[in-house]
């Protein structure tokens, strides 16, 4: 693990000393500097720091050396310290990107909770590029699709992975809310752990004493500290789903973690400092929940800086057959049965189901296929409509046709009889990936390993 030191640059030596003093005294790794322009030489021979900088200094001064080590890292954490003549100059410069800024006198508690939380920020960020030089980000190693819809979404996670946000997940029941949560953590390269709280599944009555911690003596009971799962998270991401369930007066006290990013414990007066992010899942629309009093409008605000929703199953059906495959296959290995051959009317009957519950249910419905039950349940076949069992015969002929010219659109239009623009609209209505049977034809006369994709990444 890359672990950071603080570059501290202050030119007076009583207070350098004494400030390097403190900090190592708490287990910080330090290194000093007299000047800014010595403090641009020390960065550039060893990136791997947080800034701790005066903004008084001779020659260049605090906000240039800023301005110069961003155009260096632009995710630098960098904490000024100021006057109180500064403070203004302060302000500005957080809005030009400074992490944070301490005002002199410096006391210690104060110094220290700043110069954690951007310890653990920077190390975040080293750790998530090394990940990224050995892996690549690894989104893709837990969401499976190359539907447009998915590779849309991706693409916005991959954006906002690397970035120190909170972040609000959309999404219907099933379809995966918990996997972005993970994506986000791994690929951010979180040194700290994944802790996931469904808020409809804890008792009122505990959900504080789960999420805050315990002092011993705070209730009848309360025998010894217990450590809370935000304190728990610290360095990672805390993945709240059903957020809309939470009790109101909760919601209150999980926005000031949210707005100082310290945790007290119950029973306690100790503010603790917590790095991690906070992903937030709901399969309501919070903004309406808000209106109605239902859910804090301040602690919606305060999480929707980047909103994500999540597409549901039925607007990527060209994913549904690459699913279901993986999924059979996780199952074949926990249930130690064989894979059994996917038939053009299922495959039909996949990519045409209404899939209420989405990925989720879509997985169970592989499971019961390995193990040899009823992949839909009756009356799910029986509600389909004329229409729509119209379409599922449709679909039927067109994979069975691909299948048997693996995947080749020209040569699939000419066995069907229509030209290949109506089959390129047909295609299109009911999200059918020719690429998924380009190696059907080699399957079928034993060229190519049934089980090739068994490689495939997990999706949790």
């Amino acid at each position: 693990m890359l672990e950071p030191h603080i570059l501290l640059v202050e030119d007076d030596p009583v207070v350098r000393e004494a400030c390097a003093q403190t900090l190592e005294q708490d287990g910080c790794i330090v290194r000093m500097a007299e000047s800014a322009e010595a403090a641009l030489m020390l960065f550039s021979n060893d990136p791997t720091a947080i800034v701790l900088s005066d903004i008084r200094l001779p020659g260049m001064d605090g906000v240039e050396l800023l301005s110069h080590l961003r155009a260096m890292d632009p995710g630098l954490p960098v904490i000024l310290v100021t006057g109180n003549a500064d403070v203004e100059m302060a302000v500005q410069a957080m809005q030009d990107g400074a992490w944070d800024f301490i005002e002199k006198p410096l006391r210690r508690d104060r110094l220290l909770n700043t110069v954690k939380r951007a310890l653990s920020q920077r190390r975040l960020q080293l750790e998530n590029l090394k990940l990224r030089s050995q892996l690549g980000s690894g989104i893709n190693s837990l969401l499976l699709g190359d539907s447009r819809a998915m590779r849309t979404f991706k693409a916005k996670l991959e954006t906002i992975a690397g970035i120190d946000v909170d972040v609000l997940v959309l999404g219907e029941t099933g379809s995966g809310k918990e996997v972005v949560a993970r994506a986000l953590h791994q690929a951010a390269g979180c040194v700290g752990n994944f802790v996931a709280i469904n808020c409809a599944a804890v008792p009122e009555s505990v959900f504080e004493s789960e999420m805050f911690g315990v002092e011993p003596g705070a209730f009848t009971g309360a025998t010894k500290r217990r450590i809370g799962k935000i304190e728990h998270t610290d360095g990672g991401t805390l993945f709240l789903d059903e957020i809309e369930s939470m009790p109101l007066a909760l919601q209150t006290k999980l926005l000031r973690v949210l707005e100082t990013r310290c945790v007290e414990r119950l029973g306690g007066n100790q503010q603790l400092p917590v790095s991690c992010r906070i992903v937030a899942a709901s399969k309501v629309d919070l903004k309406v929940e808000s209106e109605a009093g239902r859910f804090r409008a301040d602690l919606y605000y305060r999480l929707n800086v980047v909103q994500l929703e999540l597409p549901p199953l039925r607007e990527r059906r060209e994913d549904i057959l690459q699913l279901f495959t993986h999924f059979a296959m996780r199952a074949t290995s926990r249930y130690q049965k064989p894979l059994p051959v996917l038939d053009t009317n299922l495959s039909a009957n996949l990519l045409i189901a209404k899939w209420p519950g989405n990925v989720r249910e879509l997985a169970h419905a592989a499971e019961r296929w390995v193990l040899g039950l009823e992949v839909f349940e009756e009356e799910v076949m029986k509600t389909a409509s004329l229409s729509e069992r119209l379409a599922g015969f449709e679909v039927d002929l067109i994979v069975e046709a691909l299948r048997q010219h693996g995947g080749d659109v020209a040569a699939t239009a000419l066995s069907l009889g229509i030209a290949r623009k109506t089959l390129y609209d047909k295609l299109l209505r009911y999200s059918i990936c020719a690429a998924n049977f380009r190696d059907a034809r080699a399957s079928a006369d034993g060229g190519t390993d049934g089980h090739a994709k068994a490689d495939w990444p997990a999706l949790g």
